[in-house]
């Protein structure tokens, strides 16, 4: 757990930006210098006001807040989307201090974008993030910029370990990341759904059905964290010989999931590489 953080400035503080925001404040780690937090309306900056050491900029009421967020801090979080990038970059480049790094928390955007908008010299800090995020259990994939060193990569990574869990990666492998902990949320809530339609199936209420899928994946995730072995020794144990259980993966095993879930993963990186090309 970091001991504190620099100053640190969230421009464009939308669902990622806001959830990394929240997850600061809520860890009650001390921020030196303090936050801001830009947004582009004063009701999405109201709605971050009375969050403790958190100065909330509307840039419709303060056009020069960007570049005043930006002057300020040690970290600056960009989080607008990306088609904005490249404005902000330019926006901002001439105010930066000398030791500041920026965090992409932009999609699809590379490290090139960012050494084109604010020079080679510019430290910068690619991360991919995951919606649990929101409720501090995310995946955070980053990847470091030429520029910068391995000491700023350590100081971001406590920031994000503030959310969740922090792989370092390559840049190369950011978009196959992306494929597993960016995208796999929405498999698991994919399957949480297929499995409530089986009870349904089997003449189970909605209400009903839905409680046992659902509770059915925390607590097994719960067991998952909880537990020193890994999931396939998890399943052994739910799986006796010759039960009911055994019966119910032969049939999934015997549907390829393991062929399914590499094709899923290769279709989402193959869009990923597409989008990269601006297609």
């Amino acid at each position: 757990m970091a001991h504190s953080l620099p100053s640190l400035a969230f421009l464009g503080a939308g669902s990622m930006g806001g959830a990394i925001l929240h997850g600061v404040v809520a860890s009650g780690v001390p921020v030196d210098g303090g936050i801001i937090a830009t947004n582009r309306t004063a009701e999405k900056a109201a709605a971050l006001e009375g969050l403790a050491n958190v100065t909330a900029v509307a840039l419709e009421t303060s056009p020069e807040g960007n570049t005043d967020a930006a002057a300020s801090a040690r970290i600056i979080l960009v989080g607008v989307k990306p088609a904005m990038v490249p404005d902000l970059l330019r926006e901002i480049a001439p105010v930066l201090r000398d030791d500041a790094i920026v965090v992409s928390l932009a999609a699809g955007v590379t490290l090139a974008t960012f050494a084109e908008g604010l020079g080679n010299k510019a430290r910068v800090i690619r991360s991919m993030p995951n919606t649990p995020a929101t409720v501090g259990k995310a995946v955070t994939g980053l990847a470091r910029g030429a520029a910068a060193t391995a000491e700023d990569l350590a100081l971001v990574r406590q920031l994000f370990e503030l959310v969740g869990a922090v792989v370092e990666v390559p840049e190369e492998k950011i978009d196959a990341l992306s494929t597993i902990s960016g995208s796999g949320p929405a498999y698991v809530f994919l399957l949480i759904e297929e499995l409530t339609k089986a009870a349904i199936g089997k003449g189970f209420d909605e209400a009903d059905a839905r409680l046992m899928a659902e509770q059915t994946f925390i607590g097994a995730t719960a067991l998952l964290e909880a537990s020193d072995v890994d999931p396939a020794e998890l399943r052994r144990r739910v799986t006796s010989p010759k039960g009911t259980t055994e019966r119910a993966v032969a049939v999934l095993q015997g549907a390829h999931l393991d062929e399914v879930f590499a094709r899923a993963t290769d279709a989402a990186l193959e869009r990923a590489k597409e989008l990269s090309r601006g297609e």
